[in-house]
């Protein structure tokens, strides 16, 4: 947001597009501390809550639109900021997403049947360069590698050699990645996942669960919705479910944190935000 208005200070209205897999589930506005009218303070606001929580927004389905959105701002001379930090999301719309076939139905229902430790076998036999690349409890990845591989007959990782779509060679991208002192960053998580449990976030599960959705949509797995389900339930108490979530948030954040001093190009800034020179780091990002 001070970006946002810094450009606009200097003339040019700026678009904020979100690049957060949870924020883009119109469903989660609490438990994605999607940003409220006040925190936009004006400034245009795209692609948060444009998902139905019935409807898997992957990384293709945004890239496509993020991609649409920049065409529409570029249009106007307003200025692009992507914000969020779903690294696939951001890799997917510079350097394209392997051409994958569509999935056979068949193949896919068949998987989906299947409960986790069968999938786990079966990728271990059929694809064990993709099993070692895939946690043993991630079930959608590894669900994702046993379907292309069945229904293309070729692994993943082959597919992934051919990357179409890609954007990172036709804009001019000036990337910033703010990575806070982790003990800061880890209180943090935990203030929030607390002011969440106080606010409305029981109503939105408990509306969630009303819908009675596939359980394996990402709406029904973000960060919240099992603990607080699992309350709701009588499974834990409000302290456990808080205790909880807050060890969840800030699991994640290590692994998003360990993801971006790593996976991103080398050349990219990476800043602590509460060390650095705001005026100059604006003006570098601004500059024509």
């Amino acid at each position: 947001m001070r970006l946002a208005l810094e450009s606009r200070r200097r003339g040019r209205e700026a678009v904020v597009i979100n690049a957060d897999s949870a924020q883009v589930y119109r469903d989660l506005r609490v438990l994605s501390a999607r940003p409220s009218e006040e925190e936009m303070q004006g400034v245009e606001h795209r692609l948060f809550g444009a998902w139905d929580g019935a409807q898997a927004c992957s990384a293709a389905d945004w890239a496509a639109a993020a991609k649409r959105e920049l065409g529409e701002a570029q249009a106007v001379d307003r200025l692009p900021i992507l914000v969020g930090g779903t690294g696939l999301y951001i890799r997917t719309l510079l350097d394209g997403i392997a051409p994958v076939p569509r999935i056979d139905p068949a193949v896919r229902e068949g998987v989906r049947n299947m409960d986790q430790p069968e999938r786990r076998g079966a990728l271990e036999r059929e694809d064990p360069d993709a099993a070692a690349r895939i946690a043993p409890a991630d079930a959608t990845r590894t669900a994702r590698a046993l379907e292309v591989l069945r229904s293309s007959g070729k692994p993943l990782a082959a597919w992934q050699t051919q990357l179409l779509g890609g954007i990172g060679d036709t804009v001019d991208l000036r990337p910033l990645i703010l990575l806070p002192e982790r003990a800061e960053l880890y209180r943090r998580c935990d203030a929030r996942f607390a002011a969440m449990l106080d606010g409305r976030a029981v109503e939105e599960v408990e509306a969630l669960l009303a819908r009675k959705l596939d359980p394996a949509l990402p709406v029904m797995r973000a960060i919240g919705v099992r603990e607080i389900a699992a309350m709701l339930a009588g499974e834990l108490s409000r302290e456990q479910a808080l205790a909880a979530g807050q060890q969840a948030t800030r699991n994640y954040a290590k692994r998003q944190y360990t993801w971006l001093r790593h996976q991103p190009p080398a050349e990219w800034p990476r800043l602590d935000p509460q060390a650095i020179d705001s005026s100059a780091i604006f003006a570098s990002l601004l500059q024509d």
